[in-house]
């Protein structure tokens, strides 16, 4: 849609600030004249059968420098039998003239909306504007130049050497060539880079393609004429977010003066560019021209390799110990161990009933007091982030007491890229770490007691690895279902505030011997609770989802609840459908259940829009401190089953392992 005197079947939320449409200007705006948050526009029903491309040219003009409240600019895609919208793509940068943005949408059977949403944050006078959708099959790293906008790809400017647009028959052009490849005629258009003005030595010039914005792989192909009187090197990178570069393809030499197919074996499991660099010698080097890149999900060379899955390479230790082993020479240092729900010793991060690994290095028959831990080989060349949950118990000094090792294949050391500083004590922490070696490799766990006296324990569990660096521009964005309260609430609300409601906090409970010490999420993070001493023996307090859609089919909601304290009262977990009157009870559970964050499975369904609803009943004394975090909802049925949806007390209190 090009808003030209229509807004094509695009339609705006009336619940939200008015979209306007500037017919003579071809572009639809919002903006701050009148009150209210944000502004949502919604496309037609959507099909696409075939992997294809979104291109978005907008505009955001905003007269703060910056605002911790910044006005934005998300699109989301709303696919059919899906709850929540998926964010695919958001922006704040104000700038003076339109900006484009391209995103890729993967193959899908079924029909979907794209969902624009403008927040129009602080700022007295903001407005957005958006001047053309466009969704066109195939790839958005394809171009063929014919186009004013270049399909997104942008030249870096540099004073001397740049690339230009030759062709389209254009009197007074620089063009060089008679004819572009696309259209095989004068009229079309290529893009080229000459040494006229190049005025240093080793001048380079980038054209520079719009981001990946799914995984894919395959085969990149593209045309090049390259005319050189003194040497030329044209080289094609894929660089990363973190500004990595790696050579795919190059060249230095001339094949003749026609047309020539270039083909290059492409893998972006994370978000990278394609950048294409010419650099020159002198003012007498030449030219080179570049056309009709396409891309194909086949590889071009005969590579059969299956692409490395980084599932394999995590553990949840529920089963067995997935990958990872353990040198016989070096004696079990870590043990799979699983505690029974008590009130005393916390259990593992994945269920809080489940099998975690435990290092307890003092009665190891090695000197040393060292236990190791090996995961898989890992390929070279490609970024990794790792996650790891550990909780430590029992030492004096923390430093130094858990570490993670790459080594390479034949198990020489490599580097120690994480160790432990210090953590609260016997909380299952969080820790992240991002990684990119050119060999071979494996990540090793190291636990390591310092002295016979002071040896305590180290607990692992959630082993994940997944591609991209950790950093959260890196990775293709989060689940939508996701509600870990890091930030907000998200989708939930509370009936009413004030003392006897839900709260967001992070660290321990104000009151002993009951509540989490920390969250499920990280450990250090915010969840939700009741806090107890604030209210009455059977007061009750509600946090509500917001209306969600009801889709056709099973969906599972999977969360963790803490409920640990001597009073604890009761959580139960409702449905809700829009217009009925009464809730449907899904799930319950009354008194004191573990010290550990327990997860809670739910499965329902609903094909009308629908509530969720939390309520705790505060129990008899103030120990009832009862919180949740970490709540997921997800389309299909619950993978596992929980036996009891109902449950009152909690099991016989003993406080032993399991080995």
């Amino acid at each position: 849609c090009a808003f030209e005197d229509s807004a094509c079947g695009y339609q705006w939320d009336y619940a939200h600030l008015p979209w306007t449409l500037h017919g003579e200007g071809h572009y639809i705006s919002v903006d701050t004249s009148y009150e209210g948050e944000k502004a949502v526009l919604y496309s037609p029903d959507l099909y696409s059968e075939e992997w294809s491309c979104v291109r978005l040219i907008y505009q955001l003009a905003t007269t703060l420098e910056t605002s911790p409240d910044p006005t934005r600019l998300n699109l989301y895609l709303r696919q059919e039998g899906e709850s929540f919208d998926r964010l695919l793509w958001s922006a704040k940068e104000p700038s003076d003239s339109w900006l484009i943005a391209s995103l890729d949408l993967m193959n899908s059977t079924k029909k979907y909306k794209l969902v624009l949403e403008g927040e129009m944050g602080q700022d007295k006078s903001a407005s957005i504007a958006i001047f053309e959708i466009k969704i066109t099959p195939g790839y958005c790293m394809e171009c063929d130049f014919e186009e004013n906008h270049l399909c997104g790809f942008v030249n870096r400017w540099n004073p001397n050497v740049n690339w230009f647009v030759g062709g389209g028959n254009i009197r007074n052009s620089q063009s060089i060539l008679p004819k572009d490849h696309t259209l095989n005629s004068a009229l079309g258009h290529y893009m080229y880079v000459d040494s006229v003005y190049v005025k240093d030595f080793q001048e380079v010039a980038q054209l520079i393609s719009p981001k990946t914005t799914a995984p894919m792989s395959g085969c990149l192909s593209f045309y090049y004429q390259l005319k050189q009187e003194s040497s030329i090197v044209f080289t094609v990178y894929l660089r990363d977010m973190s500004g990595f570069y790696e050579e795919i393809w190059k060249t230095d030499t001339a094949l003749s003066t026609d047309w020539a197919l270039a083909e290059v074996d492409f893998n972006a499991p994370y978000p990278m560019e394609v950048v294409f660099e010419v650099a020159f010698n002198s003012a007498k080097g030449g030219y080179v021209a570049l056309d009709d890149i396409s891309f194909s999900p086949v590889y071009c060379s005969n590579q059969t390799g299956t692409p490395f899955d980084p599932a394999n390479a995590g553990c949840n230790f529920e089963e067995d110990l997935c990958n990872f082993y353990q040198d016989q020479k070096d004696g079990p240092g870590w043990s799979r161990v699983k505690v029974k729900r008590n009130v005393y010793r916390a259990g593992d991060h994945t269920t809080g009933f489940g099998y975690y690994l435990l290092a307890n290095t003092k009665y190891t028959s090695q000197p040393g007091y060292i236990g190791r831990l090996y995961g898989p080989t890992l390929p070279g060349n490609l970024q990794f982030c790792l996650s790891f949950y550990y909780a430590l118990y029992g030492f004096f000094k923390m430093s130094g007491t858990l570490a993670v090792y790459i080594f390479e294949e034949n198990h020489v050391v490599q580097e120690k890229i994480w160790s432990v500083l210090d953590s609260p004590k016997g909380v299952w922490t969080k820790a992240e770490v991002s990684f990119k070696k050119p060999m071979p490799c494996k990540v090793v766990f190291v636990s390591l007691c310092k002295s016979f006296w002071d040896c305590g324990l180290v607990a692992l569990d959630d082993v994940s690895l997944s591609l991209g660096s950790c950093q959260a521009a890196d990775s293709f964005l989060l689940s939508p279902g996701e509600c870990t309260f890091e930030k907000d609430e998200c989708v939930f609300t509370q009936k009413k505030r004030g003392r006897g409601s839900w709260h967001r906090r992070r660290g321990p409970t104000p009151t002993s011997y009951t509540g989490p010490k920390g969250d499920h999420t990280t450990g250090v993070g915010y969840y939700m609770y009741i806090e107890a001493s604030d209210m009455v023996y059977g007061q009750r307090a509600y946090l509500v989802s917001r209306l969600l859609r009801g889709i056709p089919g099973k969906q599972c909601l999977t969360f963790f609840y803490h409920m640990y304290g001597a009073g604890t009262g009761l959580l139960s977990v409702y449905l809700r459908k829009e217009g009925d009157d009464e809730e449907i009870p899904l799930w319950r559970r009354t008194g004191e259940q573990s010290i550990s964050w327990l997860r809670g499975l739910i499965e329902y369904e609903s094909d009308r829009n629908y509530q969720i609803i939390f309520e705790v009943i505060r129990g008899v004394s103030m120990r009832s401190d009862t919180a949740i975090d970490d709540v997921l909802f997800q389309a299909g049925p619950c993978l596992e089953v929980e036996e009891i949806q109902f449950s009152s007390g909690h099991p016989d209190s003993l406080n032993e392992i399991e080995y």
